[in-house]
């Protein structure tokens, strides 16, 4: 057993039925992998939440945003022939994808780490114009200065690239649009300049050539991203022999900075992993974990709108104690701690 997560008793922390939906006529389907960051002396959680409609034995309904941030349900004949839905998540009609489920941002705060809720002071942030009619998705919050970075998934029929908002206060937002096109997502920003320089993990796909590896890019401002580098990539025959991907931030170690990464096998079993890049040159991989340093084990783990996931892009560094929030079975936010110089440990 190589999975060394010490999950928290009281998981999952947050569930589906414990939030509202959005308007009337969806549901909440489910909640995944939450950005986390501290503030004002508590835990923050913002939370993906994904809706999607009641659904009938007649038509298969999905929700689309429109330009002005409303959202449409739109429905398709379960016999129709150019429907094609054997996947949870997206469906294709007509030669066009869409998600079955849309997603936004919810914030949720707590003052021990555990028992989280709902601040109606902090609205939540929605998908807006054409380049996120899919929604947003999986954000990632990173702190440098007292500027907040939140770099997240934008969704549309154009495809999935990463957008960027910065904040000061949660409540006062500037938008950055689209920083990297499509198709790339998991993006993190070290919460430190190198060199005076902005750095930034994310990860491309290829349909072809190459294939879902994390990268590395710089910046002079944090806006504008080149010196694009392949840093890390899926093994064949080990459990993240499909695709990998960035957590949160790095984490400064004495050995140098420590990347939490989520990997995944052929069949879609999501694990967590670790890799260690040289401090100073962060495109210098200096190992990497041979097996998985957590793995879904426990049945919310197991069991859910996507089963056999843990998915993480979100975590709180206290001196060796790492605490990761995470995504289980794409449906539930859990909780788990961690010592870092056992991690560490793993690296090879």
């Amino acid at each position: 057993m190589t999975d060394i997560a010490r999950r928290f008793p009281e998981n999952p922390l947050l569930k589906p039925a414990d939030l509202t939906p959005s308007k009337e006529g969806v549901k909440v389907a489910c909640l995944l992998n939450p950005g986390v960051f501290s503030y004002d002396r508590k835990t923050w959680l913002l939370v993906r939440v994904a809706e999607r409609p009641e659904q009938s034995d007649v038509h298969l309904s999905f929700p689309v945003l429109n330009a002005d941030g409303s959202m449409t349900i739109r429905q398709i004949k379960l016999d129709d022939p150019d429907l094609i839905a054997t996947d949870a998540r997206v469906i294709s009609y007509q030669g066009a994808d869409f998600l079955t489920t849309l997603s936004h941002l919810r914030f949720f705060s707590s003052e021990d780490g555990i028992h989280f809720k709902e601040d109606p002071a902090y609205p939540p942030i929605y998908g807006k114009g054409s380049l996120e009619a899919f929604g947003v998705e999986d954000c990632r919050v990173s702190k440098l200065g007292d500027c907040y970075y939140l770099t997240y998934t934008a969704v549309s029929e154009n495809g999935v690239g990463v957008g960027m908002k910065t904040t000061q206060n949660f409540q006062e937002f500037q938008s950055h649009g689209m920083i990297i096109p499509p198709h790339n997502k998991d993006c993190a920003l070290f919460e430190e300049l190198i060199h005076g320089m902005y750095y930034a993990l994310h990860r491309p796909s290829s349909v072809s050539l190459g294939g879902n590896y994390i990268w590395l890019a710089s910046s002079p401002d944090g806006l504008h991203w080149g010196d694009h580098r392949c840093l890390l990539k899926s093994r064949p025959g080990k459990w993240d022999s499909a695709r990998v991907g960035a957590g949160a931030a790095p984490i400064r170690t004495e050995k140098g900075w420590l990347m939490i990464y989520h990997g995944a096998n052929t069949a879609h079993r999501y694990c967590l992993g670790a890799a260690l890049l040289d401090i100073h040159q962060p495109s210098k991989v200096l190992a990497r974990t041979d097996e998985p340093i957590m793995e879904p084990l426990v049945p919310y783990e197991l069991t859910g709108f996507f089963g056999h996931v843990v998915f993480t892009n979100g975590h709180i560094v206290n001196g060796d104690e790492l605490t990761i929030y995470y995504g289980a079975a794409d449906e539930f936010v859990c909780g788990a701690k961690f010592s870092i110089q056992e991690i560490l440990s793993r690296l090879q």
